[in-house]
Order: structure tokens, then C-alpha cells, then sequence
């Protein structure tokens, strides 16, 4: 057959690429920003733009979303061409792709310091940002799906497998996960509420890592490894059972973060149950990854490329077998809320995703630039020290948690509490946060380095643009294959509709029956919506990030039910639009916080929080003091609230600021016989509202 010329598109390659160097300092300086916040609080500078809670959310999405994202698109615009023996199917469409991405992580990088946030973990930007990353992911797909169309190689390799199905599960999750009912331009209410929003949020939360941070990664591993060692893939089999493997399993586990919570316990089980099965396939994945490279491992030594790529499989393995330990019951009692799950999920994003990412761009920036690598042994000292940032930022938190959570749980010989005050186990544990801070800086340090390599390989050459190939036309399907796989690979559109169906078993399996049966989440009578005021606290509570640090659901243990109170029961959130029980305790849970101290004492807390707790880590909060709230928008909220189910009476809106003041003025009338005196329309008084009521429905049953 006659061969066929054509042209790939490096240019999009370059911009994915220089998009994915800025966008991961930018990321890992402010995760830095962070880092230090936890040991010195005044890092935050005193404004409300920069406090933990605020920048916190900006951290993870920077590294997640904007360095990840656009190492994703960098290396599938790569090796699709090359895999498909096609160009992209649309220049403008992959134009489009490209500065729409980074519109979308423009606009997160502005709103999320201003405080516009959902507060679910992974998915804080609000609604118009999520109709704006659904547009652009239909044009990444389209583009991606038409080159598999025009493609002139019959069969479609093992990357393109996870690639597709990253594209339909990332947008099934994103759906799903982004079900809102806006009130405002930048504010909306989640149609879940409680119970049920937890289990979608994490069954969102674990599969964004699964489908974003690991199957495309795993797909770009299939394409580069074995073009860096030249070395064939070791196993196709394996590889086939791996994909279909991994993709059913992995999208049960997400319960695994919430056990011991009020989510019903056979869903809690399901998710223990499939995280355990897990691990097979994920190692499945890294053990044919690093046996692709025998008979080139004396190259290890010489190629940084390869170097990074062994450290990148290394920690996949290392986070896909911790991952399924930490689901254990009794692992997680000790773990969850600690910073062990800080420490592992680092281990899987500095370590898998980020050297992956430097090793592809050291790979591949020379290669559509027609030029060699600047310097290897830049790469190398590159290569060391993210390795000891890794070290230095993840050994310190896995001694931290196993610190905090067991003097969390220690009792004295006359059974009470060791230490009864939680302050007293943070600081503990400040000079382990320290070492954290310089691994930060040690892996930032590196990535700073590689900008200036990669910056100089660039300048030594000169981008080809649009790189000569040429292929044979798509050869005719042979109908006598016997592999039900292999013909299988021939036809991509009923490859993503399979691939979709195996995804969506377990979603459905585990949340239909919570949606569909009421005996999941049992009400509790005495349970009501909140007032105007406390509404309008509970969100500039979100607005503040306060869940980033404090949790809000006490768990059935010994050691929570001393320390905090009763434990929480489901039908305690029937109204909570977001739920609020947070991933990590930097300080006390505040579910059962309500009447447990004056207004006063949350006065001084959220003005400096040193007045009421000498030592603590919290930044203080005087813009509260200072700004109104905002009554234009309680009618909206009220009724936003009323069309999810909450039962508020008929019209209420039109008189919700009477009661909204009425209640505001007793907490400043109460406020002024301990001499403070402050306005009644305050933000203060709004969270001081809501804090009052946090976990006092249940006293009233129980009297």
C-alpha cells in the first residue's frame, strides 16, 4: 500500500507543556505558602485572601487541575499522534482546548482566594467555572475521539484505553458530582444534602484521583516507558486485565473515607471490601511497568528520564497499597483526620504524577524541539533533590499521625482523657510540620531547576512545528482474529460505551439505595432548618474554608464521644447543603461545639484565637468585625433552600431579615454584658450563630 504523508502538531504539545511548568510552580508555591501557614499562622498576612482556609483549596487545584491537567494533555497530544499515525483531528479545537483550560484555571486562581466555594473536596469551584470545564472536556473529547476516527492503525494501543476511559468517567463524575442550584453569580446549594452528599462527594473525591490522577498517568507510563528504555511492554495480557480490572474496582472505593461516619455501614463495607481488591490490579499496572524495563536497567544509571520514571512507579506502588491498608477499619481509626492521609496523598502526587510529568517533560520537549537535552546531570541533581523532598515531606507526616492520632485516643490509668485539650497535640507535632515545609521547598527547589534546563534545551533548538511523518492508510479488518479483545480495539466507539457501563455498575450500586430507600438516612424530629442567621453564618463559615481544618461528625469511638460529645447521627444532616464533615482535623471537630461556650469565647476565637488558646495555629479573622452580611441574599437563600426539601414556611423570605435580626441582636445584647460591643449586621455574629447551634438538635431527644 502507498504511504501517506502528514504532519503532527507539535505546537500544541509546547504550549501544554510550558502551561504545565508554570502552572506547577505556581502550584507548589502556594502549597509552600501553605506549609509554612500551619507552623507560622502570620504568613497569611493578615488579609482574608490568603488565609489557609482560602488558599488551601487553591493549592489542590493548582497541583491537581492546572500542573497535572496540563501534564495530561501534554503527553496524550503527544503520543496519540504517534500511536494513531494521525494528526489531531482539529488545530482549532485543540486551540480552543488549550486556552479555555487555562481560562478555567484563571478564573479558580481569582475566585477561590475571594472565597466563592462549594467546599466539596476537588470540585470548590462554583457552578458558572463547572459549566466552563464541561464545555471544554466535550471539546478535548471531540477532538480526541474524531483522531481515533481518522487514525491510520487499525488496533488502538493500551494507552488509548485508559485515555478513554479517563474521558468518560472524569465526565460522569463531574456530572453528578456538580448538581447545584445556583442563588447568585458566584454562590449555589448543592441538590444533596447530609448522608447522601458525603457519598457523592467521595465517590467524586476517590475517583478524580482514580480517572485524573491515575488512568491517563497510567496510559502515558504504557506510551513512554517502553520509548525511553526501548524496550517492548512486558505483558499485553496483563495489560488487558489490568485496564478492565482497575476501572470496574476502583470506582467502588470511594466509602473507604467515610467509615465510622453515619453513612449506612453495608456501604461503608462495600467500599472496605473493593479497596482491598484494588490492590491486584494497581500492582498489576506498576509490576508491568517495571518489568518493561529488564534488560535496560543498567540505563537507569545514566538516562534521568528513566530515573524518575522507576521513583514514579515506585510510589504508584507504594500509594495503591497503602490506599487499600488505610481502608481497614482499624488502621483508619488511628489514621483518618491525621496526617498520614496528608503524607499519602503526597506520596502519590509528588511521586507518581510529578516525576512522571518531569520525565515526560524531559523526554519529549527535546524531541519536538530537534535538539538534545541541555544538561542530564541537571536532571540528575533535579532528580535527588525532588527525591529528598519527597522524604523530608512525607516521613515527617506519617510520624505526626501515628503522634496525634494515638494521644487523640490515650486514656490515664483513671480513665480520662491524657489530653483532654486538642491544642495540646498540635503543637506536639509543629517541628514534623517544619521538616515538611523544607521538603516542600527542597521539591519546588528542583522543579525550578528543570524550568531552567528545560528552558535552555529550548533555546539550543528550534520547535518543529508540524514534524513529517508518514503511515500506510488504515490497513482492512481482518475477520479472521480470534482475540475477542483485540477485535474489540478496532472499534473505539463500543470500547467507551463498555468502558462507560463497567464504571457505572458501582456508583449506581452503592448510591441508588441511599437516594431510594428512606431507611438509610432515618430522621430525627427534633431536627430543624436553620435560622436566616444561622444560614448566613454556615456560609461564610464555607466561605472561610473553616472545613479544611475542622471536621464536623464525631465518631462512635470512646476517645470522640469524651472529648466532643455524642456521636453524630444521620439524621442530623438532612439539611445540610453542602455536609460539612471535612478529611482532615488540623483543629477540634466542631459538631457538638453549640452552647459549649459563651458567645464571648467565640468573639475573642475568631478576633485571635490566642486570647481563648495560647499557642494555637489558627490566623485570626477581624474582617468579620468589620464587614455587613449580606441580607440582599437571604429571600434567595430561603428559597433555594425550600425547592431542595428544607421545610421552611410558605413565604418565609419575605420576613426571614426580621427574624435574622431579631436573633442577631440577643447574641450583641448578650455580647454587651461582657463589654463587647459590636453591630448587629456583623459576619461575626452570623458565625457565632451558627457555631451556637452545631449539634444541639440531638439534646432535645435526648431529654
Amino acid at each position: 500500500m502507498q504511504l501517506e504523508t502528514f504532519n503532527y502538531d507539535n505546537k500544541i504539545v509546547r504550549n501544554f507543556g510550558i502551561a504545565t511548568i508554570f502552572w506547577g510552580i505556581v502550584g507548589m508555591s502556594v502549597g509552600l505558602l501553605v506549609a509554612v501557614q500551619l507552623v507560622w499562622p502570620f504568613m497569611n498576612f493578615n488579609t482574608p485572601f490568603t488565609t489557609f482556609g482560602r488558599i488551601r483549596p487553591l493549592h489542590t487545584n493548582a497541583v491537581i487541575f492546572a500542573f497535572v491537567g496540563n501534564g495530561i494533555f501534554m503527553g496524550v497530544y503527544y503520543s496519540l499522534q504517534r500511536l494513531l499515525k494521525a494528526r489531531m483531528y482539529s488545530d482549532l479545537l485543540s486551540r480552543i482546548h488549550f486556552w479555555g483550560w487555562q481560562l478555567i484555571i484563571l478564573a479558580a486562581a481569582i475566585t477561590l482566594p475571594l472565597g466563592f466555594t462549594t467546599s466539596h473536596e476537588y470540585a470548590e469551584l462554583e457552578w458558572p467555572i463547572d459549566i466552563a470545564i464541561t464545555l471544554i472536556w466535550v471539546v478535548f473529547g471531540i477532538n480526541m475521539f474524531g483522531t481515533i476516527i481518522k487514525r491510520r492503525e487499525r488496533h488502538m494501543y493500551v494507552a488509548i484505553w485508559f485515555y478513554i476511559a479517563t474521558f468518560v468517567t472524569i465526565a460522569v463524575l463531574h456530572i453528578v458530582n456538580s448538581v447545584e442550584l445556583p442563588i447568585a453569580a458566584w454562590k449555589s446549594y448543592y441538590l444533596y444534602a447530609g448522608v447522601q452528599d458525603a457519598l457523592v462527594q467521595w465517590w467524586y473525591g476517590h475517583n478524580a484521583v482514580a480517572f485524573f490522577l491515575t488512568t491517563p498517568y497510567l496510559g502515558m507510563m504504557y506510551y513512554f516507558l517502553p520509548k525511553m528504555a526501548n524496550r517492548p511492554v512486558y505483558s499485553y495480557k496483563l495489560s488487558i486485565l489490568h485496564f478492565w480490572s482497575l476501572i470496574f474496582i476502583y470506582i467502588w472505593a470511594g466509602p473507604h473515607h467515610l467509615l465510622y461516619t453515619s453513612l449506612p455501614s453495608w456501604a461503608q463495607s462495600l467500599g472496605v471490601v473493593f479497596s482491598i481488591m484494588l490492590i491486584a490490579p494497581s500492582w498489576g499496572g506498576m509490576i508491568n511497568g517495571l518489568l518493561t524495563l529488564r534488560g535496560a536497567w543498567d540505563k537507569v544509571r545514566t538516562e534521568p528520564t528513566l530515573k524518575f520514571m522507576v521513583v514514579a512507579l515506585t510510589a504508584y506502588g507504594m500509594a495503591t497499597f497503602e490506599g487499600p491498608m488505610l481502608s481497614l477499619k482499624q488502621v483508619n481509626a488511628i489514621a483518618h483526620f491525621t496526617d498520614w492521609i496528608v503524607a499519602h496523598v503526597h506520596v502519590g502526587a509528588l511521586g507518581w504524577n510529578g516525576f512522571m510529568t518531569f520525565a515526560i517533560l524531559y523526554w519529549a520537549i527535546p524531541k519536538i524541539y530537534g535538539t538534545t537535552l541541555h544538561s542530564k546531570k541537571m536532571a540528575s541533581v533535579h532528580f535527588w533533590v525532588g527525591t529528598l523532598g519527597i522524604l523530608f515531606y512525607a516521613i515527617p507526616m506519617y510520624w505526626a499521625a501515628v503522634v496525634q492520632g494515638l494521644m487523640w485516643k490515650e486514656f490515664t490509668p483513671e480513665g480520662v482523657l491524657k489530653y483532654p485539650t486538642f491544642l495540646s497535640t498540635t503543637l506536639q507535632i509543629l517541628p514534623m510540620h517544619m521538616l515538611r515545609a523544607i521538603g516542600g521547598a527542597l521539591y519546588l527547589s528542583g522543579a525550578l531547576l528543570m524550568t531552567y534546563n528545560l528552558i535552555r534545551t529550548m533555546q539550543k533548538g528550534k520547535l518543529i512545528a508540524n514534524e513529517p511523518a508518514e503511515a500506510m492508510a488504515l490497513p482492512p479488518v481482518h475477520t479472521n482474529e480470534k482475540s475477542i479483545h483485540r477485535r474489540l480495539e478496532r472499534k473505539p466507539a463500543l470500547f467507551m460505551v463498555i468502558a462507560l457501563i463497567v464504571i457505572l455498575i458501582g456508583g449506581m450500586v452503592e448510591m441508588m439505595p441511599t437516594f431510594m430507600i428512606s431507611s438509610n438516612v432515618p430522621t430525627i424530629s427534633s431536627v430543624k432548618p436553620y435560622t436566616p442567621l444561622e444560614l448566613q453564618g454556615r456560609d461564610i463559615y464555607i466561605r472561610e474554608g473553616c472545613v479544611n481544618c475542622h471536621s464536623q461528625t464525631v465518631r462512635p469511638f470512646r476517645s470522640e464521644t469524651v472529648r466532643y460529645g455524642e456521636y453524630s447521627k444521620a439524621g442530623e444532616f438532612v439539611y445540610d447543603h453542602p455536609f460539612l464533615w471535612g478529611s482532615k482535623r488540623t483543629g477540634p471537630d466542631l459538631h457538638r461545639v453549640g452552647k459549649k461556650y459563651p458567645n464571648k469565647w467565640h468573639y475573642d476565637h475568631l478576633l485571635d484565637a490566642t486570647l481563648t488558646s495560647p499557642g494555637s495555629i489558627m490566623p485570626p479573622y477581624p474582617w468579620l468585625i468589620n464587614q455587613k452580611i449580606d441580607t440582599a441574599s437571604t429571600a434567595a437563600k430561603i428559597t433555594a433552600m425550600r425547592k431542595l426539601g428544607v421545610p421552611y414556611p410558605k413565604e418565609y423570605e419575605n420576613y426571614a431579615n426580621k427574624d435574622l435580626l431579631q436573633q442577631a441582636k440577643s447574641i450583641v445584647d448578650d455580647l454587651k454584658q461582657s463589654e463587647v460591643d459590636v453591630l448587629n449586621d456583623r459576619e461575626i455574629i452570623a458565625i457565632i450563630a451558627y457555631l451556637q447551634r452545631l449539634g444541639t438538635d440531638i439534646k432535645v431527644t435526648e431529654k
